[in-house]
């Protein structure tokens, strides 16, 4: 399957400091979004 580059609007600051935060723990910042898009899903898809 093929990637998606998409357009998001986040808070300014909290966007820098997650973005800190991966880049020190070695984090693909997308890939954690895209984590957390499949949890949600998961979760959903239980109810």
């Amino acid at each position: 399957m093929g990637r998606k580059t998409v357009a998001l609007s986040l808070d300014e600051d909290v966007y820098k400091r997650y973005k800190e935060y991966c880049n020190k723990k070695h984090i693909i910042l997308s890939r954690k979004v895209e984590d957390f898009i499949l949890k949600e899903l998961e979760k959903n898809e239980r109810i």
